[in-house]
């Protein structure tokens, strides 16, 4: 009596691996942004959060006298608030899944192309100077053209022979971050005491005041930066070999960096116009799933955007409801999270590789 013995290969147990991930994230999301409807200075209880789901789909709800109070709060403070969280969280995280491709380095995040000192320096010019030419959409205008040109400075700066190397972007960006950081620091020397605190409080990051017209503009952008993303992760993986093997496999290395530099620039630029600097979400994200799911980038971008989400949802769940009566910047929570992380991160490379170097 003859049988075939079924082994498992390691893509398998990746593949599998994936699947209980991203069931995980989803529910863990799922639950996050249930809590976030029904907690905060307004608490809203079980049954008027059904009450107010079944006022949406259009089913009598005379049996909840408060639903009409909670819809309120619901659909016009409380889901666009949560809507924009989960795009600057996605957003973030998948841009440093780039990052960390591109650079070859785990280490690397959208700040080292200056895309957040850019976009900050644009953001304090429009509060500093009183520009109102778009209106309430001035400063998130500012803060996204601000971000873009520090990307595009850095990139065209850093080109030289039609070819562009890490090291040169890595040093112009750190050029590129002194410069927008001076500049920034001059605004807000001639700024007023008002103008001060909304420049501190837009870098310290918020969701507070997210609107429906808001979420609408970042959506289309972050969806557009995923799905560049999802479609260059084959690429990004042939690229991990090394430049010169990725070339002599066919890949455009150039094409490649510059699609991804600018599709970083557009879905960072996208999330701190509304939401201000929000750090670490992109390093510590993209890495955390690497290490659960390992390194092909098609899975991990998809994990990195649920598992970004569900990390600025839960920051600001504690943002709102840490502090009775306040609202803490959730920057700041993500750097006390990912301060941490980043110190764990740079003692376990150390050990892996006997130095710094």
């Amino acid at each position: 009596m003859t049988g075939e013995v079924v082994t498992s290969t390691p893509a398998t147990h990746r593949g599998l691996r994936f699947a209980l991930v991203a069931v995980g994230l989803v529910v863990a999301l799922a639950i996050t942004c249930a809590a976030s409807i029904t907690n905060g200075q307004y608490q809203l209880s079980p049954t008027g959060l059904v009450g107010v789901l079944l006022r949406g789909i259009g089913i009598d709800t005379a049996w909840a006298p408060d639903v009409a109070a909670d819809y309120g709060v619901i659909y016009s403070i409380r889901l666009p608030r949560i809507v924009l969280g989960l795009l600057v969280g996605a957003a973030l995280a998948v841009s440093g899944v780039l990052m960390q491709a591109i650079f070859g380095n785990p280490l690397a995040d959208a700040g080292v192309v200056g895309v957040s000192s850019g976009a900050a320096l644009g953001a304090a010019a429009s509060i500093t100077l009183g520009l109102a030419a778009f209106g309430m959409w001035t400063t998130p205008v500012f803060a996204f053209l601000g971000g873009l040109a520090a990307v595009l400075a850095v990139y065209f700066i850093s080109r030289s022979g039609g070819r562009t190397e890490v090291v040169t972007l890595l040093l112009t960006g750190i050029a590129i971050n002194a410069i927008a950081g001076a500049g920034m620091a001059f605004l807000t020397f001639l700024g007023t005491t008002s103008t001060r605190e909304q420049i501190v409080f837009w870098q310290l990051g918020s969701l507070n005041g997210a609107l429906w017209s808001h979420a609408a503009l970042v959506a289309p952008l972050v969806a557009v930066g995923v799905l560049v993303a999802l479609l260059v992760a084959r690429r990004l993986d042939l690229f991990a070999l090394g430049e010169r093997t990725a070339r002599h496999l066919g890949l455009d290395v150039e094409a490649l960096r510059i699609v991804v530099i600018v599709t970083v620039a557009v879905l960072v630029c996208a999330a701190v116009s509304f939401a201000g600097i929000i750090g670490f979400a992109g390093l510590v994200v993209p890495h955390l799933m690497r290490m659960i799911i390992g390194p092909a980038h098609l899975p991990l971008v998809i994990a990195s955007a649920l598992g970004g989400a569900l990390l600025i949802s839960l920051a600001d769940l504690f943002a709102r409801t840490a502090v009775p009566l306040a609202d803490l910047p959730i920057g700041m929570i993500t750097a006390l999270v990912g301060g941490p992380f980043f110190l764990w991160l740079l003692v376990r490379t150390r050990r892996r590789s006997g130095g710094w170097a």
